[in-house]
């Protein structure tokens, strides 16, 4: 199955609510004939258009091979969400990697957060920044553990920008009877996506990235100059990032054994009006729960409920992704039951075995980064920062990832999706109980 085509049209971004509310960019040329480069990136989302502005700044002559529009992939396509830490928590990253590491992890989360904030505000493109995301419990056996996550992260990180809420403070941020405790974590924020990536679009060209569009690659030959065959251009490079996450069409058997595409799902409902809007988030922070097959969701700047969930075991798309978003969003707020789908879309992520991302030196000249779990806004955003500081000689960062525990996918390439339906059917019978 050819994850780049089977659900999109190569060359045109999804019809999407933030596609039709971005200052689109005109597209970039096509990769065509010789080209030299020191670094070829191949990806155009977060994570490739980060490394190629870090590495324009350092002085790499860098070219950015994108397969269709850069941003069309899941960067453009996510709930917004700028969370901090990675996607586990402290307290289940300190037993698998030792405190020290945990440390270490946790303050790159913090980095990742304010390098979105500050190469957005470099930018000078209102990105719809808005600070603070809900973790909320769906069930009371989550409380006592969030109750304890936000002791924890005071007592032993300092950090004090975490709020427990109990029931009656969770539902007077969320208009739904559906969620019984929460943490509020000020650090973190959303965003519009896609005008983000555009942001880091402009500003890699800006220092001088040669981005090509429309430009796949289909042959990687590894070397001591690395070279990377689109269908009309060949680049030679003495070094090549893979930034491509979900997006990797098992280009790698080693990526591929470790990072696993999946969809997810968006919808979003036609405006609610000031006052409907702030009945259902009343301080308009962004919203992620306690469910395996999690529901995410915030409010718009034109006042429009933006929500993520369904479950996906395939890599077609649904016939109607609305319907199939329609069914949590109301389980959550029953009271958007006469409410209008305007947009509705899906995307592909990469997930790994331990929801860590997976860095990897394929070889001495080719670095790979990716599987962000659905927490890549910012953590691929800074994993551009941290392979040009690798490519630079300052590796230390880049092997801190890459030694994280990430076990391959049981059942390899052919095997995995139907052993990963049967746990996420097994999970979300768990969400139900």
């Amino acid at each position: 199955m050819d994850i780049l085509t089977v659900n999109d049209r190569p060359g045109h971004y999804p019809p999407s609510f933030y596609a039709a509310t971005a200052d689109l960019l005109n597209p970039f040329p096509r990769a065509e004939g010789e080209i030299d480069a020191d670094v070829c990136v191949i990806g155009g989302g977060f994570t490739g258009l980060s490394a190629a502005l870090h590495l324009a700044r350092r002085g790499f002559r860098t070219v950015l091979l994108e397969a269709s529009r850069v941003g069309s992939g899941a960067s453009g396509r996510n709930g917004g969400q700028v969370g901090t830490g990675q996607r586990l928590e402290q307290t289940d990253l300190e037993p698998m990697v030792g405190q020290e590491r945990a440390r270490a992890l946790w303050d790159l989360g913090l980095e990742s957060v304010a390098l979105v904030k500050s190469l957005a505000d470099e930018a000078s493109a209102d990105c719809e920044w808005v600070p603070g995301i809900i973790h909320a419990d769906h069930r009371a056996r989550y409380t006592r553990h969030s109750r304890r996550i936000v002791e924890h992260m005071a007592e032993h990180y300092g950090y004090d920008q975490m709020r427990f809420l109990d029931r009656d403070a969770i539902r007077a941020e969320i208009g739904s009877a559906d969620y019984v405790s929460g943490v509020l974590d000020l650090g973190g924020a959303h965003v519009h996506p896609l005008k983000y990536a555009l942001a880091l679009a402009r500003l890699a060209t800006d220092f001088g990235v040669q981005i090509l569009e429309n430009s796949r690659a289909i042959e990687i030959e590894p070397g001591k100059k690395v070279v990377v065959k689109t269908g009309s251009a060949t680049i030679r490079a003495d070094f090549l990032i893979l930034g491509l996450n979900g997006y990797h069409n098992n280009i790698d058997t080693r990526l591929a054994a470790r990072v696993m595409p999946i969809n997810n799902f968006i919808a979003v409902t036609e405006p609610l009006g000031g006052e409907r809007a702030k009945s259902l988030i009343a301080n308009d922070y962004a919203v992620a729960d306690s469910r395996f097959v999690i529901n995410y969701f915030r409010l718009s700047r034109d006042n429009r409920m933006v929500f993520g969930g369904g479950e996906s075991y395939g890599y077609r798309f649904p016939r109607d992704i609305g319907a199939k978003v329609r069914k949590p969003m109301l389980q959550v707020f029953p009271q958007l039951a006469d409410t209008r789908i305007d947009y509705a879309w899906g995307g592909t992520l990469g997930i790994t075995m331990s929801r860590l991302p997976q860095f990897e030196k394929l070889s001495g000249n080719i670095l790979s980064l990716s599987g962000f779990s659905g927490h890549g806004v910012a953590m691929a955003t800074l994993a551009g920062r941290i392979a040009s500081e690798a490519i630079a000689g300052q590796a230390e960062r880049f092997d801190l990832f890459a030694q994280l525990p990430n076990p391959r996918f049981p059942g390899g390439i052919l095997l995995r999706t139907p052993l990963l339906a049967a746990a996420m059917v097994w999970f979300s019978l768990r969400d139900r109980v």
